[in-house]
């Protein structure tokens, strides 16, 4: 087959066009991203329950929801939320499930169930993680009411929808849009109606519906009866009632009807001035930067048309940082690739480089094309295994290459010495490759959320490695044929004669080398343990700690408020107004660092905090977009800390946290799980954990979910209560309408749905009195006061109820930051020192550590079970290749010494020791086995030349310089421009650069000093022993 195509005029290049055009063809159809798309596995029942109290909710919406969907198959958790009117039942299934039909058997359970309370609403069930956000378009106007605005974003949803590239609009910023009926109390006397009453009097006269159809000699007639009451002045035209004269009473001389929404704190401001926010999002299959350009052409373009005073804002940007990502790893990889070319061009000419080089882009387009097929998309995991590639790519090509120059230089024609070069080290560089693959291969046995993420990167990596395999062979050989005849004969530039005068210089003086670490075999292996010993040292001793996943700085922060629940909006008003201020003033201490606003705007969400559960007046967000973070010097963790200052202390706040909005793959800093049946006794034991961690230096946001509700007033029917002619269905039944509402009906105007709800009519100053005076209805219409007949007590409730496999728990969460603390450390130490106090105080207590530790744990364990049974594999494998059990040891020695370099590289760096490292060490691992395999089989070939042991491994070192060195230059110089990249987005590549770079500096030296030395070594102790007698051993496997 080399034969083949070396010699054939055409076939080479007929495969290496069809590589190109075939990825040239599926590259605009990668969808590109941030990181790759985790599958969360997850599915949420959510059963609304209005009026009703975690513990109501707890109690008849938890409880028949766990007992319902336990023992459906390949449930990993289940967990249970009971908040105020709505639970919500998480399902997580194990990764080896089938997602299809672990909804079906949800939906089966959940339909099954007859025992839910009255008045809850039908299930919703639902995957999550299905979608992503894009961007958030902020629509803010002059002199709009909040329903007109409604009616604007509603107008600009549809325009939006209409572009082709945008999948999915929702609009936010409002609550439920309603038609609200308000009673006043001396009308309900007046007119002796209850608030029901009056809501089954509006449903009886406002219809609209068909009734049938009229059939004729000629045609058929459609018969409508229209009496809808869609608009305020409407409803307030509408007869209820007549009077014993004949009279006629309307809606609105009994009733104040106005256009509102259901919670007046559930709004949204952009910059100080209500708005409406459009948030676009895409299905897993989409591309963010396609449908971010639609939607921001489209904002252009509109804002163009806007008058004065209206405006369309782009905000809570998810693309750009996508697109400034993925920019930076490719100008990185251009720069890479420029220099390592560079690099080769002092060994070769310039055709023989260009031919090497090209391997790199062939085998790139190529690999992308597999990605295409296997639904891999373009992004930073992705990205960094093409870069990692550059490196296992050129030692390849460098092997072949090298190999057919030294044949040529031996006086055989181009055509021989590329047939014969290539042959030489064919089963070398195949074997190399698959012990890379079987290295590489390790990874895919990765779980959980960091399994899935890193899990592309072995994908990507394996396929290009396939690629440049083809092309190493069947492509390269062919086209370095032509390059030695164009340059037969030719004379070689003065400048390079120098160098190569020089490098063969270098060549001897490194053989003498190998020669001394021969002879002194002993202290040269010893040195190189105790090394290794002292690297593993650091690690274990803590000098470089263990963080799962590097911090990757974004473009937003927020401020998320959290005030005791009753807390009035004025209070959460004033609070925003002083994050505000304090952003502002934060944004001047930094300004002078940039070339344009810190901060793009600001937006503020109340009623929202997706730390606490639940929504109400106590709760806001304040997100600060700032600006983009290739522009920005700035670093969010100081513009953090400095916001947080300026802010000060907030008295009777329960917490206030200033964060990203979002955390890495890795899950949270600090997650503990409490678990028990006593409520009381998991808040006690939070507070105490909360207080512990707190003291800890970095440690900020600790917040758990186990907080007192809202106060409640508790009614019980008093004896006697159904001879006055009232009964509990009776007074529940008229209190809930009275303070939830009776809803009549929904309406339609245009795409956007109305409510039509009646309730009370009562002032906030005068609710408590309203209250006390609350006159109810008995069945014969005669108008009771409620203290008659019942007891009001107050009292409080949780706000959250969780549970997770059918046992209540609390949840302690936290961010650390890295530059201060350690997470292992912090959790390691509290773990130790606290924990088996607070289980001596609360023995029916159980503590889990959950996020990130939990998730790196299991990530780790899979990695190591994958890397020992890939490390079974290559010595197999090298078993095989070498016919005995010894040689391959002498191998693979050379793999966990590589962790030197490694490690002293991040020591020097200054950086933690992250997932990533260890990636990047597996990758390394790859290429200091391909050189080891290829000096072994020098050391065979001179042996059976008849040298013995010593020299021929001397000798190896000598035959092997070239093609090692030029491996390792062309590998650092190709990692070298992200290792020296100053980007707050490259913070999640440096540590595996670090790996590669530093580790492949040291590995070099090993392979060249090390691998002879501990061969002498292994010959002393008669573990080894060559000789001629392995002539048997084919030339042509050689």
């Amino acid at each position: 087959m080399i034969r083949y195509f070396v010699c054939h005029p055409t076939a080479a290049n007929i495969l290496m066009w069809a590589i190109i055009a075939v990825g040239l063809v599926v590259l605009p159809s990668l969808n590109k991203e941030t990181f790759p798309k985790i599958d969360l596995n997850q599915v949420q029942v959510t059963v609304a329950y209005p009026g009703a109290s975690p513990s109501d909710v707890e109690e008849g919406i938890c409880h028949p929801l766990e007992d319902a969907t336990d023992g459906i198959g390949f449930t990993k958790e289940q967990r249970c939320e009971a908040r105020d009117n709505m639970g919500m039942l998480t399902m997580e299934m194990q990764e080896d499930g089938d997602i299809r039909q672990f909804i079906d058997d949800i939906k089966s359970a959940v339909d099954g169930i007859i025992t839910f309370p009255q008045n809850t609403e039908d299930p919703v069930i639902m995957e999550l993680g299905r979608t992503e956000p894009v961007v958030t378009v902020a629509i803010t106007a002059k002199n709009l009411s909040s329903p007109e605005l409604k009616m604007l974003a509603e107008y600009y949803r549809d325009h939006l929808l209409a572009l082709p590239q945008v999948p999915i609009v929702s609009i936010s910023g409002f609550s439920t849009h309603q038609l609200t009926v308000l009673v006043t109390p001396e009308a309900m006397l007046k007119y002796n109606l209850s608030i029901q009453d009056i809501a089954d009097l509006i449903q009886s006269q406002a219809l609209d519906l068909p009734v049938g159809v009229l059939e004729s000699k000629d045609t058929a007639y459609q018969i409508r009866f229209d009496n809808a009451r869609k608009t305020v002045a409407e409803l307030t035209s509408l007869v209820i009632i007549n009077t014993d004269k004949g009279g006629e009473i309307r809606l609105g001389d009994i009733a104040t009807i106005v256009d509102q929404f259901e919670n007046v704190e559930e709004r949204v401001e952009l910059d100080g001035k209500q708005a409406a926010l459009l948030k676009v999002n895409k299905n897993t299959r989409d591309d963010t930067i396609t449908i971010f350009d639609a939607v921001k052409e489209f904002v252009v373009q509109e804002n163009a048309r806007l008058p004065d005073g209206t405006k369309l804002t782009l905000t809570q940007d998810a693309a750009s940082i996508v697109k400034d990502r993925l920019q930076l790893i490719l100008k990185n990889a251009w720069q890479g690739l420029l220099l390592a070319t560079l690099a080769l061009f002092l060994f070769f000419n310039y055709r023989y480089t260009f031919w090497i080089a090209l391997g790199l882009p062939v085998s790139f387009l190529g690999g992308l094309a597999v990605m295409s097929i296997l639904g891999i998309s373009i992004n930073m995991i992705s990205m960094v295994a093409l870069l990692m590639a550059i490196g296992i790519l050129m030692d390849d090509a460098i092997v072949l290459s090298e190999s057919i120059s030294d044949e040529y230089n031996h006086g055989k024609t181009p055509m021989e010495a590329a047939i014969s070069g290539t042959q030489k080290v064919a089963r070398g560089v195949f074997s190399s490759f698959l012990t890379s693959a079987l290295l590489f291969g390790s990874l895919l046995f990765m779980t959980g959320d960091m399994g899935q993420v890193m899990g592309v990167l072995p994908v990507v990596l394996l396929a290009v490695l396939t690629i440049s395999l083809l092309e190493a062979f069947l492509i390269l050989p062919h086209h370095l044929t032509h390059s030695l005849k164009h340059s037969h004969g030719k004379k070689t530039p003065h400048w390079r004669t120098i160098f190569d005068a020089n490098f063969l210089a270098l060549r001897d003086h490194f053989t003498a080398f190998a020669r001394t670490a021969i002879t002194y075999r002993y202290m040269t292996v010893g040195i190189a343990f105790a090394l290794f010993i002292l690297s593993i040292g650091m690690l274990a001793t803590g000098t470089i700690k263990f963080k799962a996943f590097p911090d990757l700085e974004g473009n937003r922060l927020e401020a998320r408020v959290l005030y005791p629940q009753g807390t009035p909006l004025a209070k959460t008003e004033a609070l925003v107004e002083k994050l505000i201020a304090a952003a502002r003033k934060t944004q001047q201490q930094f300004q002078e660092n940039e070339s344009a606003p810190l901060i793009k705007n600001i937006q503020v969400a109340y009623s929202e905090n997706k730390d606490a559960s639940g929504s109400g007046a106590h709760l806001a967000t304040v997100s600060l977009d700032m600006l983009d973070t290739e522009l920005r010097h700035t670093s969010l963790l100081d513009y953090t800390w400095a916001w947080r200052k300026n802010t000060g202390a907030v008295p009777g706040i329960i917490s206030l946290q200033f964060k990203e909005p979002s955390f890495g793959p890795s899950g949270r800093a600090i997650e503990i799980q409490l678990s028990g049946d006593d409520l009381s006794e998991l808040s006690k034991a939070s507070y105490e954990i909360q207080n512990w961690l707190i003291g800890y230096p970095g440690v900020s946001n600790i917040l758990d979910d186990l907080r007192p509700g809202k106060p409640q007033y508790k009614v019980t029917l008093l004896p006697g209560a159904l001879a006055a002619g009232v009964d509990a269905k009776m007074v529940s039944a008229q209190l809930r309408s009275a303070y939830q509402g009776a809803k009549v009906n929904d309406i339609y105007q245009g795409r956007e749905a109305y409510e039509i709800n009646v309730k009370l009519d009562s002032r906030l100053e005068y609710a408590l009195a309203d209250f006390d005076d609350m006159i109810i209805f008995s069945k014969t219409g005669q108008s009771i006061p409620l203290v008659s007949v019942a007891t009001i007590t107050q009292d409080r409730d949780y706000a959250r109820i969780g549970h997770v496999n059918h046992q209540r728990v609390v949840n302690i969460l936290g961010n650390i930051d890295s530059t201060k603390a350690n997470t292992a450390e912090v959790l390691s130490d509290t773990q130790k020192r606290l924990f088996p106090a607070l289980q001596k105080r609360y023995p029916n207590l159980k503590i889990y550590i959950k996020g990130e530790i939990q998730s790196s744990t299991q990530t780790n364990n899979s990695i190591f079970m994958g890397f020992f049974l890939a490390l079974t594999g290559v010595f197999l494998l090298l078993s095989w290749q070498f016919k005995n059990y010894r040689e391959p040891l002498v191998v693979m020695l050379n793999i966990p010494l590589a962790l030197i370099g490694a490690i002293l590289g991040h020591y020097i760096m200054g950086l933690d020791f992250t997932m990533p490292s260890m990636i990047g060490f597996v990758s390394l691992a790859g290429v200091v086995v391909n050189d080891s395999i290829l000096l072994v089989e020098f050391v065979k070939y001179r042996v059976k030349e008849g040298m013995v042991l010593h020299d021929a491994a001397s000798q190896a070192v000598h035959d092997r310089f070239r093609a090692i060195f030029l491996t390792s230059v062309t590998t650092i110089a190709g990692m070298a421009p992200l290792l020296l990249e100053t980007s707050l987005q490259a913070q999640v590549l440096i540590p595996l650069v670090t790996s590669i770079v530093f580790g492949m500096l040291t590995s070099t030296m090993l392979v060249l000093l090390v691998l002879p030395a501990a061969y002498g070594v292994m010959e002393d102790i008669g573990f080894i022993a060559l000789t001629n007698a392995e002539q048997s051993i084919k030339a042509a496997e050689i």
